[in-house]
């Protein structure tokens, strides 16, 4: 007797090469609008300059975050972290209201891919001739179509590390190592990082980052409900399909054609006709393509549309759909949102710009000197965290004799910090024995109405 065959299951499916078609229509204009925004603005900001420096540069060397006008400290770190919660709440709102658009027009790896894509296709022609040029054996042809697609793409990926590192490390400066071949390891390390990220991610993996790599298409279902707009195909009007010929000579034909385009134009190779899937990016290829489709064959466009669950099973109106639009779940986000939003703002506005940290020295206990009086010593920690020098008073209270021994004015530069060593003396007979509390004032004498003020300890010696 014959074994028996035994059943192969394999827990890695190898991955079917997509092709994604060229497509033209309005969400691929505004694709590539955002695409252009996007890219502008990350590839131009770090060169803008404002107060003589880098207008958005995070120096980690010197501990100091430059956002426009705005400098932070590590202090200062709340800040970012409210950005971070803001950017977080932005994404659900818009992720409630319009599904994964982020994914699909805005979001780095869409952005980069579709970058990449416009090379390859530079290259290597339409999706038929890619097909055909990688199933053909290699010649010089194909080496000189690869390549020069491959060298476009390292091209592009090392000025991507490189703008990306110019944010940590002023660019000008960095673009000087570079051509003088002066780059620090750090940096080439960071550069190269960003760059192979790049050339990997929307060169190589595209769709693959999208579908496995990706947490926001595995928790995107918890921000959905059956009012949020998706893309999705209209099956009570495309079925059943089949081909424009069958459909024109059967009065029960749905407007479908099974022509595929929706499909071949798909970045991540998914038929939308099955349903909402989570690969989906909601990039709205499908629609564009489709509508083309139908223009040809000379049916109304929306068969593949952007649409609510409900709008689909109610047969709701565009207006109908618009006023559901705010429902709990989008007010509620909108109300965080505004709420932090606000909070931040009001926050960085009221924010004192001087900060004082007031440390005693531990070498040198409270002393009596000439006169009899009492002499203690501190160090003055003094942030200006202002693009503008100050000069600053310091003075001291607490005990009714305290006065500062040292010069009392000083002089601090634009977003810097600046250790200040300070003799603070009291008569003797003032003040307990022990530890008394004192307080130093800050105050700006630049007509500027900047102030701060640190409590400190004076001891008196028994």
């Amino acid at each position: 007797m014959n074994a028996p065959k035994e059943a192969v299951v394999r827990l890695y499916a190898a991955r079917e090469e997509i092709y994604p078609r060229e497509i033209k229509g309005r969400y691929a204009s505004l694709r590539w609008a955002c695409v252009w925004l996007t890219q502008l603005l990350f590839y131009g900001l770090p060169w803008f300059e404002l107060h003589g420096r880098q207008a958005v540069l995070f120096d980690l060397a010197s501990r100091k975050f430059y956002l426009f006008g705005l400098v932070l400290w590590p202090q200062d770190f709340i800040y970012l972290a409210a950005l971070l919660i803001l950017c977080a709440y932005g994404l659900f709102l818009v992720t409630a209201v319009a599904g994964r658009v982020w994914c699909g027009f805005a979001c780095p790896q869409t952005v980069y891919t579709e970058i990449f894509l416009w090379i390859e296709r530079k290259f290597e022609g339409t999706r038929s001739s890619r097909i055909r040029l990688d199933r053909q054996p290699w010649t010089l042809e194909k080496i000189a179509r690869k390549g020069g697609k491959h060298a476009a793409w390292g091209l592009v990926a090392l000025w991507t590390g490189f703008t990306f590192v110019g944010y940590f490390t002023p660019v000008r400066a960095l673009s000087f190592d570079i051509a003088s071949f002066g780059l620090g390891p750090w940096e080439s390390f960071w550069v190269l990082f960003y760059a192979l990220a790049t050339y990997g991610n929307a060169g190589w993996l595209r769709e693959q980052v999208c579908k496995y790599m990706c947490p926001y298409a595995r928790f995107q279902s918890a921000m959905f409900d059956k009012d949020t707009l998706i893309v999705t195909y209209d099956a009570a009007r495309g079925e059943p399909r089949g081909a424009a010929h069958a459909r024109m000579a059967s009065a029960d034909r749905g407007d479908c054609i099974d022509c595929s385009m929706c499909v071949q134009v798909c970045p991540t190779g998914i038929d939308i006709r099955k349903g909402l899937q989570y690969e989906c990016i909601g990039c709205a290829a499908c629609v564009d393509a489709c509508n083309g489709v139908m223009d040809k064959v000379e049916r109304p466009r929306g068969l593949i549309r952007y649409a609510t669950e409900n709008a689909l099973a109610a047969k709701l109106s565009p207006r109908q759909v618009r006023r559901r639009v705010l429902r709990p779940r989008v007010l509620i986000y909108a109300a965080v949102l505004a709420l932090l939003g606000t909070a931040m703002v009001a926050s960085l506005a009221l924010r004192n710009p001087l900060k004082l940290d007031v440390i005693r020295d531990r070498g040198s206990m409270g002393r009596e000197v000439e006169d009899g009086m009492i002499e203690n010593v501190y160090r003055l920690q003094v942030m200006n965290t202002t693009e503008a020098a100050q000069r600053l008073r310091i003075t001291v209270d607490g005990i009714a004799s305290a006065r500062v021994v040292d010069e009392d004015l000083i002089e601090i530069d634009a977003a810097t910090t600046r250790a200040v060593p300070v003799r603070v003396r009291i008569a003797g007979g003032d003040g307990q024995s022990g530890s008394n509390r004192i307080a130093f004032t800050l105050a700006s004498r630049d007509g500027a109405a900047l102030q701060v003020r640190e409590e400190a300890a004076f001891i008196v010696p028994k």
